[in-house]
């Protein structure tokens, strides 16, 4: 993949283009999808890719790492729980230092602050050395997807970031069957004297590095320069994405000169809590708490779920794979979708469709019927989450949108730090029917929460939805 050097985007260079009338907004929904659109959505799919990597990596691991370091179910615990407590506090941190100070150097950090510490875990001597390494990762990975969101949805014209944003996801969304099939690989192997799951440590760290000089070369984003008053950046990057669709034989209209600047600068969080933000904030605080239940749950207890229900370890982890693959199946079925219908919609028919699937899964015993209602959960699952991800940044203004995404998103972290907590102590006293009844109720009430609370935001430009 080439460098994304032209032309000058990435550091605001060069002179400003001509003059035009409307504002930035205005400017860069006119756009069509240009070569830096394109390069922008796979970068930044494959920055995600690592934060996929991570999270579905405590479920397919729990059962090794217990092995390696002689750990009790007590024990374990707070091991898995440490890298989503490091993500908690990452995205509250680095969302909120996105408003105020740009999404691309958030984008960096966060990735670097992953790499160095992901290289350290692979070489835990001991479990509390793996869970300080696992916590100071979660700390880089933690606003990777919320960043996402709000960065591809300044850059995107409208029309066509719904579905661009899905383009990001089914992108980072091989990370999770890659996940599965590596666990199977290296379960029982060592590769040049370092155990199979050091390994994944490694080539997590390695990849994100490739990613960091991917991104290096992306631009700022031009409505977040114009809202925070840095006018004559925004101009000169809204100027050459002009100057590039021009390039690729696009005409452009005319903008709106009616349309001025929205400059407003990073808003007080304040905002967040009165209209028309505060009934959109309380939504997305419900809705993450409870999805995380219904999404990361199903994902990272699958493996333990098939061990409750008998099979071997090395099975369940294969088992584990190929329920996996609906991951980047259900997200590849959402790019034709979330432009066609109102995402409000989608994330709820999803949300029913994940309770169903998921008390079919917890009833199931034989292979067969586990792996197809594990693999349509997985896939459903996928349009559920690409539609909220799209969702999220789309409800809240600029000067806001990395905060609100990453803060509410920043909860969904800390219920998935608790879930080992809750729903293990659940498997174990109750059954996995008990634990995906659980699920259902939790999805069901999600449906409800974005039903009645939840605006519309398909193909509306982001001023119009957050005016």
């Amino acid at each position: 993949m080439p460098e994304f050097s032209g032309p000058d985007l990435a550091a605001g260079s060069g002179g400003p283009g001509p003059a035009a009338g409307g504002s930035i907004a205005t400017r860069m929904d006119r756009l069509p999808i240009t070569r830096t659109h394109r390069q922008a959505t796979v970068a930044v799919g494959l920055g995600m890719f690592f934060d996929i990597y991570e999270v579905f990596l405590a479920g397919v691991l729990s059962g090794v790492l217990a092995s390696q370091f002689h750990l009790s179910k007590a024990a374990l615990t707070p091991v898995l729980a440490s890298t989503f407590i490091g993500m908690f506090l990452g995205a509250l941190v680095l969302g909120r230092a996105a408003d105020r100070f740009g999404r691309r150097g958030a984008f960096l950090f966060n990735l670097a602050l992953y790499s160095v510490f992901s290289l350290l875990g692979a070489f835990s001597p001991n479990a509390v050395w793996l869970m300080v390494t696992r916590f100071c990762a979660g700390l880089g990975l933690g606003a990777e997807l919320p960043l996402a969101d709000a960065y591809l949805t300044d850059l995107l014209p409208a029309r066509r970031r719904g579905r661009y944003i899905a383009w990001a996801y089914t992108v980072s969304f091989i990370g999770v069957p890659f996940v599965g099939f590596l666990a199977h690989s290296l379960f029982e192997i060592t590769v040049l004297g370092l155990a199979g799951w050091r390994w994944i440590f490694i080539i997590g760290a390695l990849g994100s590095v490739v990613v960091f000089f991917l991104r290096r070369g992306l631009p700022e984003s031009p409505r977040w320069l114009d809202s925070v008053g840095r006018t004559e950046e925004a101009e000169r990057i809204t100027a050459r994405f002009e100057d590039e669709a021009r390039a690729e034989g696009h005409e452009l209209t005319d903008p709106d000169p009616s349309d001025g600047p929205a400059s407003t600068g990073t808003e007080p969080i304040r905002n967040l809590f009165r209209p028309p933000y505060g009934r959109r904030t309380a939504m997305m605080l419900v809705f993450h708490l409870l999805q995380t239940l219904g999404y990361y749950g199903f994902g990272t207890l699958v493996p333990v779920v098939l061990a409750a229900k008998g099979f071997p370890v090395g099975q369940s982890l294969l088992f584990t794979a190929v329920t996996y693959l609906g991951y980047p199946v259900g997200s590849a079925l959402s790019l034709p979708i979330v432009e066609r219908f109102e995402r409000k919609f989608l994330i709820i028919g999803a949300a029913i469709g994940m309770a169903l699937f998921g008390l079919a899964f917890g009833m199931s015993h034989a292979m067969t019927p586990i792996l197809i209602f594990g693999f349509l959960y997985t896939a459903t699952s996928n349009v559920f989450s690409n539609s909220y991800h799209i969702y999220q940044a789309e409800i809240f203004p600029t000067g806001l949108r990395s905060t609100a995404a990453s803060g509410t998103y920043a909860l969904s972290r800390l219920a998935t730090a608790a879930m080992p907590f809750v729903l293990v102590p659940l498997l174990s006293s109750a059954g996995v029917g008990a634990l995906f009844s659980v699920v259902c109720g939790a999805m069901a009430i999600v449906a409800v929460d974005v039903a009645v609370l939840g605006p519309r935001t398909t193909g509306r430009r982001l001023e119009t939805v957050n005016q």
